[in-house]
C-alpha cells in the first residue's frame, strides 16, 4: 500500500478538532523558547510558558473581533491577579482572605456563561502560577513587576497568535462543530436502530436510557455549534461560508427532531410484526442513515463527494416491505401499519434532509435566520444571573464554596508544614476540584496516575537528555500533547504537563529536587479536593433533581404549545418554535446529566436514582412523541382553538404543568382521575377515513396521554425519595 502524501496527511490532521489549538500552542511555545534563547535568560522561558498555558486555557471560541475583546478582558484579569499576588504574598492572613474571596467570586461569575467561567478559571490558574514563580524567586520588593510582566507577556503573545490564527482561519472551528454534531447524531441513529431489533427479552429500558444520554451529547454539541455561529455573526448579516453553515445548522436541527421522533412503542411493534421483516428493514435504514450522517461530516471535512446510496437503497427496501405487508395485513393491525407508514414518511424526509445538508444553499431563502442570544444583556441581567446562584441548591454556588474552602485549606497546610514547592498543592486542588462529586473523583484518580507517569518519564528524560536545549524541546512537545489530550485523555494530559514542568524548572534549578515534592503536593492537593466535595455542601444534600424534572416537563409543555400553534398557522421554522424545541431538549439533557452525576455518588446517597431513571425513560419517551408531532406538523391543520386536537393538546399541557407543580412542591394533581381513563383524543368518526395526518396527530396525543400516569407515578416517587 502506498504511503499517504504529506499533503494528504496534513489535510487529515487539519480535520482533527484538537489540531488547531495544539498548533497555536506549538507556535507560541517555540516563539517563547526562541526569545529566551536570544535573551540568554532561561528563567524567562518558564514564566512565558506558564503565561502561554494560562491564556490558552482561557481561550474562547469566537470570531477574531470577539477573540480580541476576550483577550483584552483576559489580560486585564491576569494583570490584576498577578499584581495582587505579588502585593499580598508577604502577608499570609490577608493573602488567605483574598484567595478565598477571589476563588468564590470568580467561580460565581461562571453563572454569566461558559465564556466567563473559562476566563475566570484561567485567572485563578495564573494567580497560582504567580505564587509558584514568586516562591522560586523569593520575595524581593524591588522586583514586584517581573513575574507579572513575564506571565502577562506570555499570555499576550499567545493571544496575538490566537487572534491572527482566527483572522486566517475564521470558519474552520464552525465546520468542526458541525461535523461533531453530525457524528454524534449519526451515533444516535445507530443506537436508536437497536430499538427496532425484533427480538424478545431485550432490555429496552436500558437501551432507552443510553439513547437519552446520547441525545444529551447531541444537544450539547448543537449548543456549541450555535454559539460558534452566534459569536461570529454578532448582529451581522450572514454571507459566504458563514451563511452556508447557518443553513446547515438549521438542517441539522430538523434532522435531530426527526431522529428523536417516536411514532409508536417499540415493544408493541416487535410483538405485532415479530414474523415480518419490516422491523429489520427499519433497523437497517436507521443504521445506514446514522452511517450516512457520520459520512456527511467526513465528506465536509475532506471535501469529498457525499455518498448515501446505501441508505437510499435501505429506504426503498423498507417501502417495498411496507407495501407487501399492507396488501395482506390483518385488519387488527391497521392502526400499527399507519404508525409504520408515518415512520417511513419521517425517515424518507430525513433522507431528503441528509441530501439537502450536502448542499445547504438549496434551503428555502425565507427560512428565519435569527438565533437567540443567551449571553447577559447588560449589567443588571448579569447581576440577576449571579444573584440567582446564591443558594445551596445551585451547583455553581456549592462549587464556589468548595473550591474556596479547599484552596484556603491548602494555603494553610503549606504554611503549617512548610513543604518544598508547596504551591503545587493549590494548583492540584484547583484542577481536581470539579462541580460534581463524580467528576472530582474521576479527575482525582486521573491526576494522581498522570502525575506519577509524568514524573517517571520526566526523571528519565532529564537523566538521559541533560542538554538544556533538548529538555526545552521536550517541554514544547509536552505542552502540545497537553492541549491535544486535556479534554478526553486527562491522564495523558497530566503526564504531559508534569513533564513540561520538570523540563522547564530544570533549566533554572534542580529538576530532580522537584520530583518528590511534586508527587507529595499532588497527593495532598488531590486529597483536599476530595475532602471538599465530601464535606462542604455535598451534592446529595443540595441537589434539586425534582426541580430539574419539573423544568423538563414545563419545557415539554411549551414545546407542545408551539407545535399546536403551528398546526393553526402552518409550518414555519421561526425562532419561537426552534427556541421551544431547543429548551425542551436542553432540559431533558440537563436532567440526564444530573442523573449521571448521581450514579457516580456513594451508594448510600443514590436513593433517588431508581425513580429518576424511570422518570427519565418516560420523559424522554414524551419528548420523542412531541418530536414526531413536530416533524409532521406541516401535514396537520386545525381550524380553531375549539378543534378537538387543540382541546386535547391543551389538556395535556395542563396535566404536564400540574405534575411540574407537584414536583416543585406546589399545586394539586386533580387531573389524574380523568387522565387514568385515557379516552381517545378524537373519535374515529370525526376524523374521516381520508385524513391520515389527523390520525397521526390523534395517535401521538393518545400515546402522550398514556404516558401521563407513569410520569405522575415516577414524579411522586421522586419527590418522596428526595
Amino acid at each position: 500500500m502506498p504511503l499517504p502524501s504529506p499533503v494528504a496527511s496534513l489535510r487529515r490532521l487539519w480535520t482533527l478538532d484538537k489540531f488547531a489549538p495544539s498548533a497555536r500552542v506549538f507556535v507560541a511555545l517555540v516563539g517563547a523558547l526562541g526569545f529566551s534563547l536570544w535573551q540568554g535568560e532561561p528563567a524567562h522561558m518558564v514564566a512565558l510558558f506558564l503565561g502561554i498555558i494560562a491564556c490558552a486555557l482561557a481561550e474562547t471560541d469566537d470570531g477574531w473581533r470577539g477573540r480580541l475583546r476576550a483577550l483584552a478582558f483576559t489580560l486585564a484579569c491576569f494583570t490584576i491577579a498577578a499584581f495582587a499576588v505579588e502585593l499580598l504574598f508577604p502577608y499570609p492572613l490577608l493573602f488567605a482572605l483574598g484567595l478565598g474571596a477571589t476563588a468564590f467570586s470568580l467561580t460565581l461569575l461562571g453563572a454569566l456563561g461558559a465564556r466567563y467561567a473559562t476566563i475566570c478559571t484561567a485567572t485563578l490558574i495564573l494567580a497560582i502560577y504567580t505564587m509558584i514563580s514568586v516562591e522560586q524567586r523569593g520575595v524581593v520588593f524591588d522586583a514586584l513587576w517581573r513575574e507579572p510582566l513575564a506571565l502577562v507577556s506570555g499570555a499576550a503573545w499567545y493571544g496575538l497568535v490566537s487572534v491572527l490564527w482566527q483572522v486566517c482561519f475564521a470558519h474552520q472551528p464552525v465546520k468542526l462543530r458541525m461535523v461533531r454534531v453530525l457524528k454524534l447524531l449519526g451515533d444516535y441513529l445507530v443506537l436508536k436502530a437497536s430499538l427496532f431489533e425484533p427480538v424478545r427479552g431485550v432490555d429496552l429500558e436500558a437501551r432507552r436510557i443510553e439513547l437519552a444520554r446520547q441525545n444529551a451529547r447531541v444537544v450539547e454539541a448543537l449548543n456549541l455549534a450555535k454559539e460558534a455561529l452566534f459569536s461570529r455573526l454578532q448582529g451581522r448579516r450572514p454571507d459566504g461560508r458563514l451563511s452556508r453553515y447557518l443553513r446547515l445548522y438549521f438542517i441539522i436541527q430538523d434532522l435531530h427532531e426527526r431522529a428523536t421522533s417516536t411514532h409508536y412503542p417499540y415493544a408493541a411493534l416487535t410483538e405485532a410484526f415479530f414474523h415480518s421483516d419490516v422491523l429489520f428493514r427499519c433497523q437497517r435504514l436507521l443504521s445506514r442513515q446514522g452511517v450516512a450522517c457520520r459520512g456527511l461530516g467526513q465528506a465536509m471535512l475532506m471535501r469529498r463527494h457525499f455518498d448515501h446510496r446505501e441508505s437510499e437503497q435501505a429506504l426503498e427496501d423498507l417501502r417495498a416491505s411496507l407495501d407487501q405487508l399492507g396488501s395482506g395485513s390483518d385488519p387488527s393491525q391497521r392502526g400499527l401499519l399507519r404508525s409504520l407508514d408515518a415512520l417511513a414518511r419521517n425517515l424518507t424526509e430525513l433522507e431528503r434532509q441528509l441530501a439537502l445538508a450536502d448542499n445547504p444553499e438549496a434551503l428555502d431563502a425565507a427560512h428565519d435566520p435569527s438565533l437567540f442570544d443567551r449571553s447577559p444583556q447588560g449589567l443588571r441581567d448579569g447581576w440577576e444571573r449571579v444573584r440567582m446562584q446564591l443558594t445551596p441548591r445551585s451547583e455553581i454556588f456549592r462549587h464556589a464554596c468548595r473550591l474556596s474552602a479547599a484552596l484556603v485549606a491548602g494555603y494553610g497546610a503549606l504554611h503549617l508544614i512548610h513543604p518544598t514547592q508547596g504551591y503545587w498543592i493549590l494548583l492540584t486542588t484547583l484542577f481536581v476540584c470539579r462541580p460534581s462529586y463524580g467528576a472530582t473523583l474521576r479527575t482525582l484518580r486521573q491526576r494522581v496516575v498522570g502525575t506519577i507517569i509524568g514524573l517517571l518519564v520526566g526523571w528519565a528524560s532529564i537523566t538521559l537528555f541533560p542538554a538544556p536545549m533538548l529538555q526545552a524541546i521536550l517541554a514544547v512537545a509536552a505542552g502540545v500533547v497537553f492541549f491535544a489530550t486535556r479534554e478526553n485523555r486527562y491522564t495523558l494530559a497530566t503526564a504531559a504537563i508534569t513533564l513540561l514542568v520538570l523540563c522547564c524548572f530544570n533549566q533554572i534549578g534542580d529538576g530532580f529536587g522537584l520530583i518528590l515534592p511534586r508527587l507529595l503536593d499532588t497527593l495532598l492537593g488531590a486529597g483536599l479536593a476530595g475532602l471538599a466535595v465530601l464535606l462542604v455542601l455535598p451534592d446529595w444534600r443540595g441537589r434539586s433533581l425534582e426541580r430539574q424534572a419539573a423544568t423538563s416537563l414545563e419545557r415539554a409543555a411549551g414545546y407542545l404549545g408551539e407545535i399546536v400553534h403551528q398546526f393553526q398557522s402552518g409550518r414555519r421554522d421561526d425562532l419561537a418554535y426552534r427556541l421551544a424545541r431547543r429548551d425542551a431538549h436542553n432540559a431533558d439533557a440537563a436532567f440526564s446529566a444530573l442523573l449521571g452525576n448521581i450514579l457516580l455518588e456513594p451508594q448510600r446517597h443514590r436513593s433517588e436514582a431508581e425513580p429518576a431513571l424511570r422518570f427519565l425513560i418516560q420523559s424522554h419517551s414524551l419528548l420523542g412523541h412531541l418530536s414526531a408531532l413536530g416533524a409532521h406538523r406541516d401535514r396537520i391543520r386545525i381550524s380553531t382553538e375549539h378543534d378537538p386536537l387543540a382541546t386535547t393538546a391543551s389538556e395535556i399541557v395542563q396535566a404536564l404543568e400540574a405534575i411540574a407543580a407537584g414536583l416543585r412542591g406546589s399545586g394539586e394533581r386533580r387531573w389524574l382521575s380523568a387522565c387514568e381513563r385515557r379516552q381517545p383524543a378524537v373519535s374515529e368518526e370525526s376524523v374521516g377515513e381520508e385524513n391520515d395526518a389527523r390520525r397521526l396527530a390523534i395517535t401521538q396525543l393518545e400515546l402522550i396521554q398514556a404516558l401521563l400516569v407513569p410520569l405522575d407515578d415516577a414524579a411522586r416517587k421522586l419527590v418522596a425519595d428526595a
